[in-house]
């Protein structure tokens, strides 16, 4: 379930996102937020494109900060891009990643990659918002909206990030002190917002915590620091959106409208449409997926 309201959401065949509103007056905007919310790119690629030169708006070379309008034309390595102003939600895919995938559109390697699970999109593309490593399944979200995107794994906003784990021993309290407390890493103070203890068997413990930033491989360090090897992680949580029990390992599916644009902080497109359609949006469809070309 997108981010949990307490209903349950049916499942359904298929579904549409919604189409924009008719084109309106709009106050010209940055460059670089108007690609990304194309799905380009994020607004760093896209800044990094005008600095290499490869973004020229009416046959000039962009510039920073530059704002453009919908009489503007831009080029990306010289093509032609469809600019879109108007209101238009984005999409939100919300993915089950299992363990053995890594979250790159390549490797040299050739391991899976969680892309390779994700419906084509005719413009644009998925933007996967904050990362898990080869060896951590859960929720990953993914957006055609790289403005929305960086909002979600921006360090400013504090997005609370929730993981079980399954540890090779126990805690003491004094463990669990120094992991609220902070743990002096390599690359900064961590700590964890939340820690509680989930029980266990045997020599394996499970534990659910909760921390406001996402660097690579934190959680894992974390514990490394005191002594103990995680041996199973999973993420649960990310903000408001909870990772639903239907929705099972290599399985995903796209957020309704109304929970992206809560999500987004933007009020929803307004449009005509059936109260047939209506009701359809406001289901879930759960997907299945096999790898592309790996079947």
């Amino acid at each position: 379930m997108p981010a949990e309201t307490g209903r349950e959401l049916p499942l359904r065949r298929g579904s549409a996102v919604g189409r924009a509103a008719p084109q309106e007056e709009h106050e010209p905007e940055r460059l670089q937020k108007v690609l990304a919310r194309l799905g380009i790119g994020s607004r760093r690629e896209i800044e990094e494109w005008v600095v290499a030169g490869r973004i020229t708006v009416n046959g000039e070379p962009a510039e920073l900060g530059q704002k453009i309008g919908p009489g503007d034309r831009v080029k990306l390595n010289g093509k032609l891009l469809s600019v879109r102003f108007s209101a238009r939600a984005p999409r939100v895919l919300i993915y089950h990643k299992p363990e053995g995938e890594i979250v790159s559109r390549e490797d040299p390697e050739g391991r899976p990659t969680v892309f390779e699970r994700l419906p084509l999109l005719r413009k644009g593309r998925w933007i996967a918002v904050g990362r898990l490593d080869f060896n951590t399944s859960g929720l990953l979200l993914f957006t055609n909206d790289g403005a929305l995107a960086n909002q979600l794994m921006h360090p400013r906003y504090e997005l609370e990030r929730e993981y079980a784990v399954r540890l090779l021993g126990e805690l003491t309290d004094e463990q669990i002190e120094s992991l609220k407390t902070g743990i002096q890493l390599e690359d900064g103070l961590a700590r964890f917002t939340n820690l509680t203890d989930q029980g266990g068997e045997g020599a394996n413990h499970w534990y659910k915590v909760t921390l406001s930033e996402g660097r690579n491989r934190e959680v894992r360090r974390m514990f490394e620091a005191v002594g103990l090897t995680v041996s199973r992680l999973m993420r649960v949580r990310y903000g408001p959106v909870t990772l639903s029990s239907r929705l099972k390992r290599g399985m995903w599916m796209e957020m309704p409208e109304e929970e992206v644009c809560k999500l987004a902080g933007v009020p929803r497109p307004q449009r005509q449409v059936s109260a047939r359609t209506a009701e359809k949006e406001r289901q879930v469809r759960l997907h299945r997926t096999t790898p592309r070309g790996r079947a």
